[in-house]
């Protein structure tokens, strides 16, 4: 399939029959979202990967009940971080200038710039900066899967604060964000398998200045 016919065959599955999803095909839905663009390329979240059935049942009235979490193959979580820090953004520098083989220094303006940014704002509103970095790389991997022919539902009905704790992520510097299983659709039990695709209109939805 091309791209937008992966599009238009993809939707939010909301049965899957367990069926699993060979470990090459998670990964390039993984490399993807490694591959995302994010700001200054800080890449601040990390994405959990889950296929522990006994944990999967622990999540799963954590989401509401939703029946995805347990049916499906894999369970991505998207996790961003929660503060992002001078530490981590000369992590990021010490990793870029290294890996092109530039001077350490020659990135400092650009850092002190970017760390100067940071530390105007609040540790709530640095967080939700790694946040909408996280969904960049989490819209990428809905893509991905799609162009795989691997079903995906992108997921914010959970309890943030109860998975945080069942999974350590106040721990590691992490608060979740979205959750995306991976797996197979059951035409016969999902009510939305074959219905119409509804979007609205380019017309309604693209506004032009020429």
């Amino acid at each position: 399939m091309s791209f937008l016919e992966s599009l238009h065959w993809r939707y939010a599955t909301k049965r899957m029959n367990g069926k699993q999803v060979p470990q090459e095909k998670v990964d390039t839905i993984l490399e993807a979202a490694r591959l995302a663009p994010t700001s200054s390329g800080l890449q601040p979240f990390k994405i959990l990967v889950i296929t522990d059935k006994e944990l999967l049942k622990k999540i799963q009235p954590i989401a509401f009940n939703q029946p995805q979490i347990t049916e499906a193959s894999h369970l991505l979580v998207f996790a961003a971080a929660d503060d992002i820090t001078a530490e981590s953004i000369d992590e990021v520098f010490d990793q870029v200038t290294s890996e092109r083989g530039i001077p350490a220094d020659s990135l400092k303006d650009y850092t002190d710039k970017i760390k100067g940014g940071f530390s105007s704002r609040t540790r709530e509103e640095r967080f939700q900066t790694a946040a909408r970095q996280a969904y960049i790389a989490f819209g990428i991997a809905i893509a991905a899967a799609a162009t795989e022919k691997i079903d995906a539902t992108p997921m914010e009905g959970f309890n943030n604060a109860e998975l945080d704790k069942l999974l350590g992520l106040k721990e590691k510097g992490l608060r979740s964000v979205t959750l995306l299983p991976l797996g197979y659709r059951d035409t016969e039990n999902d009510w939305l398998a074959n219905l119409k695709k509804v979007r609205k209109s380019r017309e309604e939805l693209v506004i032009e200045y020429n």
